[in-house]
């Protein structure tokens, strides 16, 4: 099992939602893109999926902008 380190998530867009803010983020370990946003005291993480029902992935190293 990975351990979760300091800096392992990148922030790859934010959006607004019905008042909320939509953050996509990118595992810098794995590359896979999860959808989070903040909701009462917690922030759920899901990771995004394409058509097929596979995780999305970005090329590892990321490349930061």
């Amino acid at each position: 099992m990975l351990e979760i380190q300091p800096g392992r998530f990148v922030l790859k867009s934010r959006e607004s939602l019905h008042g909320r803010e939509l953050d996509v983020v990118v595992d810098s370990q794995t590359g896979v893109n999860y959808v989070t946003y903040l909701a009462s005291s917690s922030a759920p993480l899901s990771p995004l999926l394409d058509k097929d029902g596979k995780p999305l992935v970005d090329k590892l190293p990321l490349e930061h902008a």
